[in-house]
């Protein structure tokens, strides 16, 4: 729904073992992701391309193959991969929402592609994306503003300087289709020019029932190396989705239901008048990179996207028979409402300049980068529906007629910004690092609907001291800010309507230990991890309010993390503990309390199997388990913890000259029944099922 209505110790990523087919025409050979040898960098941290191991931050970052061998489609799927990631109002069929160490990522400021802003309220493609990173915790030298979480970032394929040619086909329960090529071309002498096109086509019909839509994606991107120290990147992505989005269930009057009550292939967005949510995307960018000698790089980027989305659910909320606005009703019942926000269209325009080199200085060894980044986003006015339908019931079983439309037109919204960035890595010592960033930001921010139009700069620090102990072991401490920008609503009843507040900052203490060596790596890290909160303040009528700074809310957590290989055998596994508490409120009774959502504990434990006997086939188990989630802000209410398996396997071989790889899994093993999450938005308790046992198939051929 529109955001009017609807919001919608290192931890390394619980990979599968994988089958490579080497281009060489050998038997195919087995691969695992180690710490030390094969990890990605994250490159959202602002550091080049400095190894996971030997930084001192938490990142995850999964490349192409570990997100197919998960058959991940979408954003949401990072939350089977990692303990420190979490659903955050992750419904079917809708944009993905993600909490990182139990802070809910924004979409509108929390997102990158390459390195860029864009605005996540729409359904992203992986399908022509190398890579997904988040980087965990305080992102103040990433983003001029946004929720201290983490950022993540989508990195796009780009022509690698190679022909290659590569078609997949995958299949899901109960008939979602999905037919993807991936075609690359050098061109020009020394092939220096390159065209790579991804192109998806997706019939979706998946185990929740009335959800089937169609999705599909193409994507060009090119290259042009002119000199070995001058190159133009170049690329543009069409995207389309169209499918019903899946209506959440919630409390029965006092009580949460057993989920075990519940199908979970129930869509209560099952009226005849429902219609699809449609996403379409335009996105395109442009990157120049300079070699400014052996040890400087000039790099400038531009990038646009537009979007348009038709979001539109039959919405269930509130029972009005009990007067009971933050729950369905004791029967089963509940108020049902058309929701119809036609045309959004949301525009954002940025750019950066960055230059980045080695530079000796005051005896020390210098890794600098330098930079400003620009975004321009404008939110355009639509036409939107927002009236009671009638009654529904919890087992999706009245139809109601179709409402008689009542119209009416949003407001606007336009944001720029500016941010200065100063990043250094200063070797102290040839084992001992200080690193240092330092972002200025300037927004300038209007909206119609709040009738505000304000200023605000400030700037946001961050430092970490590291040490390598040996070549395997390092450890680190870090401190940082990050910042967040509020406006109280412009309605009559606020003292303060469509002021903005005092910068919301943030901050982050961390202490991290990592151990990467040939065969095993492992990690330990604790966070503190201090947040202001924003919240209204009104008398006991309701006749005034007032926005204010009232509390923290204060996030302290523990990650742990590690794999081992031992012959055939590969062992995965991550755990975060988390204690998410609200603290120095002025109401005391409101201190001590657990945000609605956030598992406190969550575990992921993967073992994979590789075939001595049959060079190229693996199999692999996961093991899910998360704690349990409030329900209500006064924590009168919970789910349960639950925990689920899957399994995988994967087979690759070189025949008739070309490689072929086949994947086959079932997620949810033992078809677990539980509340896989419990997101409070607009003051309404929700519930989501965990997804049924889900088969899965999809086979590729590289020619």
């Amino acid at each position: 729904m529109a955001q009017s209505l609807r919001f919608r110790f290192p931890l390394h990523a619980l990979a599968l073992a994988a089958a490579h087919v080497t281009c060489h025409g050998q038997a195919a050979e087995q691969i695992t992701i180690t710490g030390k040898t094969d990890t990605l960098p994250a490159s959202i941290a602002g550091f080049g391309d400095t190894a996971l191991e030997q930084s001192p931050f938490q990142a995850l970052s999964l490349s192409r193959s570990q997100l197919e061998d998960r058959g991940a489609t979408a954003l949401s799927a990072l939350t089977r991969l990692d303990a420190s990631i979490a659903d955050a109002y992750n419904s079917p069929g809708y944009w993905s929402a993600l909490t990182v160490r139990g802070f809910v990522l924004d979409n509108r400021y929390n997102y990158r592609r390459d390195g860029l802003p864009i605005n996540a309220e729409t359904a992203i493609a992986l399908e022509n994306k190398e890579r997904v990173e988040v980087l965990k915790g305080i992102s103040g030298i990433q983003a001029g503003t946004s929720s201290p979480g983490g950022v993540a970032n989508v990195v796009v394929k780009r022509p690698r300087g190679q022909d290659l040619s590569a078609v997949s086909l995958a299949w899901s329960e109960r008939g979602s289709f999905k037919a993807a090529t991936d075609l690359e071309r050098r061109f020009g002498e020394g092939g220096g020019f390159g065209l790579r096109l991804n192109a998806v086509a997706e019939t979706l019909d998946p185990q929740v029932r009335d959800s089937k839509g169609n999705r599909h994606l193409l994507a060009l991107a090119g290259s042009a190396q002119f000199t070995a120290d001058r190159r133009l990147d170049a690329e543009i992505e069409l995207s389309h989705q169209s499918q019903p989005s899946m209506a959440a269930f919630s409390m029965l009057g006092g009580r949460v239901p057993s989920a075990s009550s519940i199908d979970p292939r129930l869509n209560l967005n099952n009226q005849a008048w429902s219609q699809p949510v449609v996403f379409e995307g335009t996105t395109a960018s442009l990157r120049w990179t300079e070699r400014l000698g052996a040890d400087w790089q000039l790099q400038a980027q531009w990038m646009s996207q537009r979007l348009r989305t038709d979001d539109r659910i039959a919405f269930p909320y509130g029972c009005s028979a009990e007067s009971a606005w933050d729950r369905y009703c004791s029967d089963g019942s509940f108020d049902l409402y058309d929701y119809r926000s036609e045309d959004e269209k949301r525009d954002t325009t940025a750019g950066s300049i960055t230059l980045s080199g080695r530079l000796d200085a005051w005896g020390m060894a210098h890794q600098v980068s330098t930079g400003v980044l620009w975004s321009d986003f404008r939110l355009h006015p639509n036409e939107q529906i927002y009236q009671w339908a009638g009654v529904g019931q919890i087992d999706g079983s009245v139809q109601l007629p179709t409402p008689d439309p009542e119209p009416y037109t949003t407001a606007g919204r336009h944001e720029r910004s500016t941010e200065l960035h100063l990043r250094d890595h200063i070797a102290l010592t040839r084992d001992t690092g200080l690193w240092l960033g330092l972002r200025h930001s300037r927004l300038e921010r209007s909206s119609e609907a709040t009738g505000t139009d304000y200023r605000q700069s400030f700037t946001t620090p961050w430092l970490a001291l590291s040490h390598q102990w040996t070549d395997a072991l390092l450890t680190y401490a870090s401190w940082g800010q990050g910042v967040e920008s509020d406006v109280a609503p412009n309605l009559p009843q606020y003292t303060n309507a469509g002021q903005p507040l005092p910068a919301l900052k943030s901050e982050q203490v961390e202490l991290g230990l990592k151990v990467a060596q040939r065969d095993w790596n492992a990690s330990l890290t604790a966070f503190d991890i201090r947040r202001p909160l924003a919240t209204d303040e009104c008398d006991s009528a309701g006749d005034t309010c007032t926005r204010r700074i009232d509390g923290n809310a204060r996030h302290r957590g523990i990650e742990a993390g590690g794999e081992v290989k031992w012959g055939s055998l590969s062992l995965q596994g991550g755990a975060m503990w988390l204690r998410a508490r609200r603290d120095g409120a002025s109401e005391a009774a409101l201190n001590g309390l657990v945000p609605t959502n956030v598992p406190q504990r969550s575990v992921r434990l993967g073992a994979a199997w590789r075939f001595q006997d049959l060079p190229g086939l693996s199999v692999q188990g996961d093991l899910n388990h998360q704690g349990s989630r409030y329900v209500l802000p006064d924590n009168s209410a919970q789910i349960p913890a639950w925990t689920t398996m899957d399994l995988a396997t994967r087979y690759s071989a070189r025949a008739f000259g070309r490689e072929w790889t086949l994947r086959a899994g079932i997620d949810n093993l033992f078809d677990r029944r539980a509340w896989r999450e419990s997101p409070y938005q607009f003051s309404h308790a929700y519930l989501y099922p965990l997804e049924p046992r889900t088969v899965r198939l999809s086979f590729s051929a590289l020619l």
